[in-house]
């Protein structure tokens, strides 16, 4: 988009019966889906009208505990120790950017409401605008048809994405999980350290994660892989907290 032509955000009534067919829906409201489409940039420059930061705060919460019953009816054999992770890939940025594309034809993106800045820069194809429209687009489904309504679109949209990833080794690898939670949340790449101890029968290792400069608490595993592992576990769990995130997208 950069260099070429802006386009606007498509009118609010076109956005009405895209969405209202997408999420299988009738009467949507207008002022409410407005206001899930309203990026920061184009409220600032339009007097400080709202945002949808506030509904995208509801929504993600709404994703959270779908995403979570789903993993724990669907996947009975599984401990926590693999279903947070798995929930932490299906929900990541990267993940919510996937599904935004598509929601209907041509996705969430075309509908965005942005200031002129973000238009020139390309916001409508940058991951994090769109997990964050797709989230407040939950968050109003929620506010106007319910738990159970914004259940059944969380598990429509999402479910699919849950078994592609329990089918990939990598959703159920704490170490990837904390990559995608630190990519999405501006905190670099993780870094690993590994001392070991003990005969070579019966070796001890311990890993510590390191992200942003700061080092976590250590894991200790028979392997290498065990212990890096559980140490990314350690810093995703404490990072998660402390960011106020349930599922490791930010």
């Amino acid at each position: 988009m950069n260099g070429g032509s802006v386009l606007p955000a498509r009118p609010i009534e076109e956005a009405v019966r895209h969405f209202e067919a997408v999420f299988g829906v009738r009467d949507l409201d207008s002022d409410l889906l407005q206001l899930a489409l309203t990026h920061r940039s184009y409220a600032y420059e339009n007097g400080g009208i709202p945002t949808n930061e506030r509904l995208e705060f509801l929504g993600d919460t709404v994703l959270a505990v779908s995403i979570s019953a789903l993993l724990y009816r669907n996947y009975p054999q599984l401990p926590e120790g693999q279903l947070a992770p798995m929930r932490a890939s299906v929900v990541s940025m990267k993940g919510l950017a996937e599904v935004a594309a598509r929601l209907g034809d041509g996705g969430v993106g075309p509908f965005v409401l942005l200031g002129k800045g973000e238009e020139r820069d390309g916001g409508r194809e940058k991951a994090s605008i769109l997990a964050d429209a797709t989230e407040a687009l939950l968050g109003a489904l929620y506010l106007q048809y319910g738990p159970l309504e914004a259940d059944r679109v969380v598990r429509q949209f999402f479910a699919p994405m849950i078994r592609e990833a329990a089918g990939q080794g990598a959703a159920l690898d704490w170490k990837t999980s904390l990559q995608e939670f630190t990519a999405d949340n501006g905190l670099g790449v993780p870094r690993y350290w590994v001392t070991e101890t003990g005969p070579d029968h019966a070796k001890e290792f311990t890993a510590w994660a390191v992200v942003a400069g700061e080092e976590f608490p250590e894991g200790i595993g028979s392997s290498k892989k065990d212990a890096e592992h559980q140490a990314a576990q350690f810093a995703w769990e404490i990072l998660a907290k402390r960011l106020g995130v349930t599922d490791g997208n930010g």
